[in-house]
């Protein structure tokens, strides 16, 4: 009886486990509990995330703002950036007390902290600037590279859904729809240091700040946009990594 109840209890387990692979093959989504059955869909979901929705937006540009308007108004570089600081500090603060995620909040502080450091080492209210346009530059580059040794970068995007992390380049389609992704993600920096760099270079700072909230979340909101319209065009069916 013993030995009939463990041979029905295997069998049921060997039925199961049949049961859960042939749907993970039926179902590529379930692949890692990711719901994502095509490239398309898992990196539109991931680009939605990148946004923060309108309140990210805000407070991205809200210390910046508050730095551009101050400078304008005083020519006063410790009031504007003590203002900018304290303007992100607050925005952190009502986060934190809703315990909501205060991730967008915390980069624009980091920014801020960095580009103050960089002008209060120098005495120049341009140089809050700076480490944007270097960042931006840098970003450009390295996703430029990325694309003439054909490793785009949203390509290790693809391999973290997959589990996978370079399984995506055995497929010419998905390279290509990748390196497309990757023009269009790294053109926002390019333009960034293209529109920001003289501007930097003739010292007109309220010029930097109001370039630097146009061409930053809006300019990022198009960008996504136009990567959205382009997912849009293909459904590329995700490839789950082979068990081990």
């Amino acid at each position: 009886m013993a030995g009939e109840a463990m041979s029905t209890a295997e069998t049921s387990d060997q039925g199961q486990r049949q049961a859960e692979g042939e749907a993970m093959q039926a179902h590529p989504k379930a692949v890692g509990g990711v719901g994502y059955d095509t490239v398309e869909g898992a990196v539109r979901a991931q680009l939605s995330k990148a946004l923060g929705g309108k309140r990210g937006i805000v407070e991205a540009a809200v210390p910046t703002i508050v730095f551009t308007i101050s400078w304008i108004s005083s020519e006063n570089l410790r009031l504007s950036l003590i203002l900018s600081i304290g303007t992100a500090v607050v925005l952190l603060a009502v986060r934190l007390v809703q315990r909501s995620s205060p991730q967008f909040v915390i980069n624009s502080l980091i920014g801020i902290g960095i580009g103050a450091f960089f002008a209060s080492r120098t005495g120049e209210a341009r140089d809050v600037f700076l480490p944007g346009i270097l960042y931006n530059a840098a970003y450009a580059v390295g996703m430029l590279l990325s694309i003439v040794t054909r490793w785009p970068l949203i390509g290790f995007l693809i391999g973290s859904i997959t589990g996978d992390p370079t399984g995506w380049r055995k497929d010419p389609g998905v390279v290509r729809l990748c390196t497309r992704l990757t023009w269009l993600l790294m053109l926002p920096c390019l333009l960034r240091v293209i529109v920001q760099l003289p501007l930097y270079w003739f010292g007109l700072v309220a010029a930097l700040g109001v370039s630097k909230v146009v061409l930053g979340w809006p300019l990022q909101v198009a960008a996504l946009a136009a990567m959205v319209w382009v997912l849009a065009r293909g459904r590329t069916p995700i490839q789950p990594a082979s068990p081990a």
